[in-house]
């Protein structure tokens, strides 16, 4: 079997400016921010970012990165919205595809299936087909001849997504609760990148958790990068929880111009070494004085 590890370097060359980047995870949970934050240091531009939309979403907004969007929500869970798609959106700055979550779901495993569509009810009713005059319909060729929503597949030609462990063939664990579709938005794309809390044996991975857990495949996988803490500010439970105060930090800068250039400067225009020391120098300065190292 195929060694796949690499750097986020690596990484971040496979890719180029104009593709459509599925990022897996959900919301504010286990989002590929380590991957995401190499984008933002690149020179990558014009994406298309598809997505269950969190910071991953409203970083690369805020960056410039974005011609597109195509997403069911994008949420900081415990704040509603992520403040610059929020304002990427109202001013314009990106396309957008705004669709159901399950209509969302049905587009990947469309893609991830080579299927050119699927059916589905979900959007009949709504501003849906509205907002997306390119969505189509469809009649059942069966002798009820319902009209169905086709939703189209949604190809990517890259995902990344966040895993607990891997191994260096690919295989990829997901050890908390929510295993959300991952392995669909692998499926749908042309080139497949997992990154990883830790990198362990084959063998490894029955003592870690339930083979239940191991939900990628390494036929999924054409690359795998050890980045831990990789899914910070986002959670990854169980090895980390939110950082509910660093996301507040965050949310509240980009409601100003130079507050958020103080922010990009302090964790973002550094590499992946110095952001990790510069969030633990901003865990010691918050804590109370008598709890400082």
């Amino acid at each position: 079997m195929a060694d796949k590890r690499l750097t986020l370097d690596e990484l971040i060359g496979e890719l180029s400016s104009g593709m459509t980047i599925g990022v897996g995870g959900w919301g504010s949970r286990r989002k590929p921010m380590a991957a995401i934050r190499a984008i933002l240091r690149s020179d990558l531009t014009d994406l298309t970012v598809v997505s269950y939309g969190g910071p991953d979403v409203g970083l690369l907004c805020a960056a410039g990165k974005v011609a597109k969007v195509v997403f069911g929500f994008v949420t900081l869970d415990s704040i509603p919205t992520d403040p610059h798609f929020r304002v990427a959106r109202q001013t314009g700055a990106v396309e957008s595809m705004e669709i159901d979550e399950g209509m969302f779901y049905l587009g990947l495993l469309a893609a991830s299936q080579r299927l050119p569509f699927l059916p589905t009810r979900a959007g009949l009713g709504s501003d849906v087909l509205r907002i997306n005059p390119e969505l189509r319909t469809v009649t059942s060729p069966y002798d009820d001849a319902e009209e169905l929503v086709a939703m189209p597949a949604l190809r990517l030609d890259a995902a990344l997504v966040h895993v607990n462990r891997a191994d260096a063939n690919g295989s990829g664990q997901i050890l908390g609760p929510d295993p959300f579709f991952d392995d669909l938005f692998l499926g749908a794309a042309e080139r497949r990148f997992v990154t990883t809390e830790r990198i362990i044996a084959t063998d490894q991975f029955a003592s870690e958790g339930a083979l239940q857990t191991m939900c990628i495949s390494r036929l999924l996988t054409d690359g795998v990068v050890e980045t831990p803490g990789g899914a910070h500010f986002t959670a990854c439970v169980p090895d980390y929880q939110r950082d509910e105060a660093f996301q507040k930090e965050y949310a509240a800068a980009a409601g100003d111009g130079d507050s958020w250039s103080a922010f990009a400067e302090r964790f973002l225009q550094v590499d992946e070494t110095g952001y990790r020391a510069a969030v633990d120098r901003a865990t010691t300065d918050r804590a109370p004085k008598g709890d400082r190292p």
